[in-house]
């Protein structure tokens, strides 16, 4: 007598049921005489909703995420092309929304803290990977990118350490994945602790990785908290540079080049042209309007990034040492804020 075996009969229409949605969604068509995919339409559909008043930065990480582990990015190399562009374009812009003598309040507030968690991280980065026993290369880029500004920190460390390119993806997957906790947990833990504007502006800036992170969490708690915040976190973004060199020095690779973040310099610029010119605030203010919807659209791009395969490539052990150092400096820099920031 034979035993039904349901749980193959279950697995067996899984599997066939994805290849028929795989094929619907990659089907072409003509529209307007253009081809295009299910897939493709969705894509679009989303990135202009991220054009529309409804769309906040979390929305759109949360949707770019969706399309990534629903259905695949349609356009995988063009939006990891652009993706960087855009954020730094945005970041420029935002620069036209802040006030100089504000960013330069933020920025003293913020430069102990700065100090004190980037080479504290570092540190304690070396001593957790050696105690999990991660790859040298591998720690130190992960601990570079929670210490200093995420992807970018890793983009510009990686060559100085001349990693291999699986050390580049496991770095960048374990920040891109804490990020998009973050951005999506921060806002909300941020109101539940009843954190002021300035507060949580500071925390974003310490506590999260990537910029366009930190200034999409900020953006939803507040106008101040995103001043703060994009200070912070751009000042603390220039401390690639020391650390890229210290980089050359421990690990002995003399002679490497080290990218200056030219953004940064964009940033300074617009927050001194709406300062001290004020023929150029009108057109300030719309020009950071602008900056805030590039950066969603940002966020959405950044989201559709992600990857099972991404996920999978990164490994219990790398993963488990960037929890472990974000939830250190995320749990100290709020206490710290708690008390002794108003």
């Amino acid at each position: 007598m034979k035993i039904a075996r349901p749980f193959a009969s279950n697995s067996a229409r899984l599997v066939s049921v994805h290849h028929h949605a795989a094929s619907f969604l990659n089907h072409s068509f003509t529209v307007f005489g253009y081809p295009l995919t299910p897939q493709q339409v969705l894509f679009w559909i989303g990135l202009i909703f991220c054009l529309t008043p409804w769309a906040s930065p979390p929305v759109a990480l949360g949707l770019g995420l969706l399309v990534a582990l629903v259905m695949g990015n349609p356009f995988a190399t063009q939006t990891h092309k652009y993706t960087s562009k855009l954020l730094q374009y945005s970041v420029i812009g935002l620069g036209f929304g802040i006030n100089a003598s504000a960013a330069a309040q933020a920025g003293r507030q913020g430069f102990i803290f700065t100090i004190a968690t980037i080479f504290g991280t570092l540190v304690l980065g070396y001593g957790l990977g050696r105690w999990l026993g991660i790859e040298r290369k591998t720690a130190h880029l992960i601990s570079c990118g929670t210490a200093i500004c995420g992807g970018s920190a890793i983009a510009a460390v990686g060559p100085v350490l001349q990693a291999e390119k699986s050390q580049f993806s496991v770095a960048l997957g374990t920040v891109f994945v804490l990020n998009s906790v973050a951005l999506l947990a921060f806002p909300a833990l941020g109101h539940a602790l009843q954190m002021t504007q300035n507060q949580f502006g500071l925390w974003c800036a310490i506590a999260i990785h990537d910029t366009s992170s930190v200034v999409g969490a900020a953006s939803h708690y507040g106008d101040q908290a995103l001043q703060v915040a994009t200070t912070v976190k751009l000042s603390r973004a220039l401390w690639i540079i020391p650390v890229a060199l210290g980089t050359a020095f421990l690990f002995k690779t003399p002679g490497t080049k080290v990218k200056l973040p030219y953004f940064i310099l964009g940033f300074i610029g617009a927050m001194l042209l709406t300062t001290y010119v004020p023929a150029l605030r009108g057109a300030g203010a719309v020009a950071a309007q602008i900056a805030k919807i590039g950066l969603t659209l940002t966020l959405f791009l950044i989201g559709t990034g992600l990857s099972m395969e991404m996920i999978r490539k990164v490994g219990v052990r790398p993963f488990g040492l960037g929890i472990i150092l974000w939830v250190l400096i995320s749990a100290t820099s709020l206490w710290v804020i708690l008390h002794t920031v108003a």
